[in-house]
């Protein structure tokens, strides 16, 4: 995490509100704006891109998570900012989808707290290689939903406390 990151800060209705450096607000627990990615395939079946987060993370490090999340840059499109980061972080593009929003608050044990307004972004395997950036994503699998929250509600502790209300919104939207 480079400290020249910044993120929105947002209210509940997600209107700005200005900036603050990205460990800054998640030291404070200020919330902004952000996004999570679910890139789904059929083939046969309906399967999810889960990521597992890489050990260096500066949060949830070697948790399981959706296909990939971050932060909007100040001035970009929700769903540009999405594809931009699906690229950097698993080296693939897609078309996106803004299937809805909702808010979180999650503490960690190095005392970063993560209050976002999250932003559902789905998309459809294209077919590309998959290419993921070792400094984000230790490891990478596919899923299917049935399994994913078998997943969820046996070993919770496996997960980012994010996913299981991301995904949601996510497998609703391609129903």
């Amino acid at each position: 995490m480079a400290a020249t990151d910044y993120v929105i800060l947002v209210d509940e209705n997600d209107t700005p509100l200005g900036t603050a450096e990205k460990l800054e607000a998640h030291q404070k627990g200020l919330c902004h704006r952000a996004f999570s990615v679910f890139i789904f395939r059929k083939s046969p079946v309906v399967e999810l891109l889960l990521q597992q987060r890489a050990k260096e993370k500066y949060h949830s490090p070697g948790l399981w998570t959706n296909t990939c999340c971050s932060h909007p840059r100040l001035d970009e499109d929700i769903l540009e900012a999405g594809k931009r980061r699906l690229f950097e972080e698993l080296g693939f593009h897609a078309n996106l989808t803004h299937a809805g929003q909702f808010h979180y608050i999650a503490h960690f044990n190095n005392g970063l707290t993560e209050n976002e307004l999250d932003h559902v972004l789905v998309g459809t395997f294209s077919g590309e290689p998959i290419q993921p950036d070792p400094l984000e994503v230790g490891a990478y699998r596919w899923i299917t939903p049935q399994n994913l929250e078998k997943e969820l509600a046996a070993h919770p502790e496996h997960f980012t406390p994010w996913l299981k209300k991301a995904f949601d919104i996510a497998f609703l939207s391609i129903l």
